[in-house]
């Protein structure tokens, strides 16, 4: 795998669900209209890297000046098209990391201002927003605790640091299924053996993704099946995110964080690493910095957010990745996505925004 870019593991993890199971999640939300008050609290969630696609963006910049004019932007801060990559592909240099977090970012944050454009904004008393590692950019952008031309280089550069960080071939990941956290996590420090193997994606109560050293995350794989887990399977990335290895990446790309201006967060941001609500621009750096070697608190994040009040979460960016994983944390919240035009007009139509 010698060059590999980064695969979309996560849409490989959902691969191994069971056949009709986001199917009926979708119906259970498509046949309600919901009636938002001043005071419904609600979550803006961004999606990750793995949730790249050709075409993304696409429809809405094609149809809202506001998504046009992101993309223009992210052109004009990376001095390249990147809209071009997102829209029309290569699939090949799309994947590329160091394209890829840029992209998504972008995509994410064009559908984010056409939603505030459509009216539905968010207000500081009873919001949220979260992202999934890469997606945590776009979480703060959405805050203005970054400005987004600065956000979009600055990932850019954290998915150059990551693939450079670890040779390739010396790190892997894998994605444990159906296997409870403490089990998995004792099996990656038993699987260790002096080597690094540690959680690096805690998704879901059903889904955890480990990360470390080729060999340690090896024995690891072997043993969770050994040991009853419904799935374990080592994933075809070119690195292993989220963990100790990443530590030079960390060194690099703090450099470049404590360089950047940053805001306090206009409302609440949930951080992976710690899985807390974030309201200063200070503990808003440190989290990102921390976030590079740490892992994704995603299933404490979502339960954090519940813990809050909030009951309806609209993932923002491309692709249901987090859709997804919503109906494995919590089947009784409502959530929504907003990706393309059909999406949008979905949400939009099952949501009416408060009188201001």
């Amino acid at each position: 795998m010698k060059g590999a870019p980064i695969a979309d593991f996560r849409g490989q993890i959902a691969e191994a669900k069971p056949k009709g199971v986001y199917g009926i999640a979708e119906q259970m939300t498509s046949d309600f209209k919901l009636h938002m008050t001043n005071t419904t609290s609600l979550a803006f969630l961004f999606p990750g890297q793995g949730s790249q696609a050709v075409g993304m963006g696409k429809e809405l910049a094609a149809n809202h000046t506001v998504a046009r004019l992101t993309f223009d932007e992210a052109d004009e801060a990376l001095g390249y098209k990147l809209s071009e990559l997102c829209f029309e592909g290569p699939e090949e240099k799309l994947k590329l990391t160091e394209i890829t977090q840029p992209a998504i970012l972008t995509a994410s944050v064009a559908a984010w201002r056409v939603l505030q454009e459509k009216g539905l904004k968010p207000k500081p008393a009873t919001a949220f927003v979260a992202g999934h590692s890469l997606g945590e950019y776009s979480a703060h952008v959405a805050a203005g605790t970054l400005k987004f031309a600065d956000a979009v280089r600055t990932v850019r550069n954290r998915g150059k640091y990551m693939q450079e960080a670890v040779p390739v071939g010396v790190g892997a990941m894998a994605a444990i299924l159906g296997m409870p956290l403490d089990q998995v996590a004792a099996i990656a420090s038993e699987a260790a053996q002096g080597e690094i193997c540690q959680a690096a994606n805690i998704n879901s109560p059903e889904q955890v993704v480990i990360s470390g050293n080729a060999g340690a995350v090896g024995r690891a794989v072997q043993l969770a099946t050994e040991r009853g887990a419904k799935k374990a399977v080592t994933l075809p990335v070119s690195a292993p995110f989220h963990c100790a290895l990443m530590q030079p990446a960390q060194e690099r790309l703090a450099v470049d964080l404590r360089a950047m201006t940053f805001n306090n967060p206009a409302f609440p941001v949930v951080c992976n690493v710690d899985a807390t609500a974030i309201t200063s621009a200070d503990a808003a750096r440190d989290a990102l910095i921390r976030q590079v070697t740490g892992a994704v608190r995603w299933d404490e994040s979502v339960r954090t957010l519940i813990g809050n009040g909030v009951n309806l979460f609209i993932e923002v960016g491309p692709g249901k990745v987090l859709w997804g994983l919503m109906r494995q944390i919590d089947r009784s919240k409502t959530c929504l996505s907003v990706g393309d035009e059909a999406s949008l007009a979905k949400t939009l139509g099952q949501v009416e925004a408060p009188a201001a």
